[in-house]
């Protein structure tokens, strides 16, 4: 049929309305006979047009055309049973359609990470840039006790055109529960419980968590990551064990064991040295609230692992110390936090510590040649976030570091960003 005879139907819908908007649809002039039904029905939303904003009058129409019409005009409050029971077969269909799709939306749930930032590295590294970073994320629900999740990234350099903009898949895994323990398996997002100083990055693996006043964590799996200037970084075999105990409202208590077999540090593609062939890590430390929204934190690590410089042994172990001042949250504008932290990390705990500050547990020269192993960094660090709007926080952080021993390195980085989640 064609799409004019639907508003043969018009004087049977019973639509009311005391104004209507113009009407939308360049293929039909003022005069025409069914203009005043067309605007009538367009005003409630009955009926709309092609994308190039005709209304296509004389085309064949499909009965499941008429039947979304009908559909829209039930849902306006219209009195259609005439036609309710004519097109009663495809209305089912439309209706199961519809159904089958907001199921599958439901389903999977989408969210987003843009953060446009802007890094200069003064000291003896000597470098800037501005990139940005896109990230999204998205949950599919396999059944009622299973979660597909997967994260793309995209990156884009905006100081230079080197041709290093990459898209890339950065997370797949499950996540469930099995009794009363949390699983996460496949390629995650791991940080560990220092808060980042020996790893924070991607893990292949298997993840378990079990408890809630005392929470147990452990991973088996390898370790992957990238350190600064996009030297790979490949591991065998990993394994960790840590353990977080509340104290009540005066915050945790927690420790934990990481072992990191035939770590390989690949500075020229050909050329793999292995940094560590087989690194034990122990951690203590606390998270202590002292006041109203400040806390107190600070962590102890150390490795099993020696490096030698000349008749010198270098630091194996480290600490550090940070405070907290509240927090900004996404969700309510004006909120703030302010941070800062000392670090004095030997390099044996320090696989891959992803801080915005460049630490350079490798270090280089300002011509970004590689100088040597640096025995790990030490230095402070200071930070400011504050929600600019709904979603959107803005941050600020200066790192002061330089390298413990071996070449003297000192790093001072200023970064900022700005991040929308949606």
């Amino acid at each position: 049929m064609k799409r004019a005879l639907i508003l043969a139907s018009a004087l049977a819908l019973g639509l009311t309305a005391t104004t209507y908007a113009a009407n939308p649809f360049s293929d039909v002039p003022a005069g025409h006979w069914a203009y005043d039904s067309i605007e009538k029905l367009a005003a409630a939303g009955v009926i709309d047009g092609y994308g190039d904003g005709t209304f296509g009058g004389d085309k064949l129409m499909t009965r499941y055309e008429m039947a979304q019409i009908v559909a829209r005009a039930m849902a306006n409050g219209a009195n259609v049973d005439k036609l309710a029971a004519e097109f009663a077969d495809e209305l089912d269909a439309l209706g199961v359609r519809v159904a089958n799709l907001e199921k599958k939306a439901d389903a999977v749930k989408i969210a987003g990470e843009i953060r446009a930032h802007y890094a200069n590295i003064g000291g003896d590294l000597n470098e800037s840039w501005s990139k940005l970073r896109t990230r999204i994320w998205f949950k599919g629900q396999v059944n009622d006790n299973w979660t597909y999740v997967g994260m793309i990234q995209n990156e884009q350099n905006f100081r230079t055109d080197t041709g290093d903009e990459k898209t890339d898949f950065q997370r797949a895994y499950l996540e469930g529960r099995l009794g009363g323990v949390d699983v996460q398996a496949g390629r995650i997002d791991t940080t560990d419980i220092t808060g980042g100083n020996i790893y924070d990055t991607r893990f292949d693996g298997l993840k378990l968590t079990y408890g809630k006043e005392i929470k147990l964590i452990g991973r088996i799996g390898k370790a992957t990551d990238a350190f600064e200037h996009d030297i790979p970084l490949e591991g065998g075999d990993t394994y960790s064990v840590e353990a977080v105990a509340k104290i009540g409202k005066l915050g945790d208590i927690h420790g934990g064991w990481w072992k990191f077999k035939d770590l390989t540090w690949f500075a020229d593609i050909d050329d793999g040295a292995t940094l560590f062939p087989s690194n034990n890590i122990w951690t203590a430390g606390l998270n202590l609230n002292v006041a109203e929204d400040l806390e107190l934190t600070a962590d102890y690590l150390s490795s099993n692992q020696h490096i030698s410089s000349g008749n010198n042994e270098l630091d194996n172990d480290g600490y550090v110390i940070g405070l907290n001042y509240k927090g900004a949250s996404a969700n309510r504008v004006g909120s703030y936090g302010l941070h800062a932290k000392y670090y004095h990390l030997g390099a044996p705990v320090v696989i891959a510590h992803t801080m915005n500050g460049a630490h350079e547990v490798f270090g280089y020269d300002q011509n970004d040649d590689l100088i040597g192993v640096t025995a790990g960094f030490k230095g402070y660090s200071l930070m400011g976030y504050y929600t600019v709007a709904k979603n959107m926080v803005a941050g600020v952080e200066w790192y002061d570091l330089k390298s413990l021993e071996g070449a003297d390195i000192r790093m001072k980085t200023l970064w900022t960003q700005l991040v929308l989640t949606f």
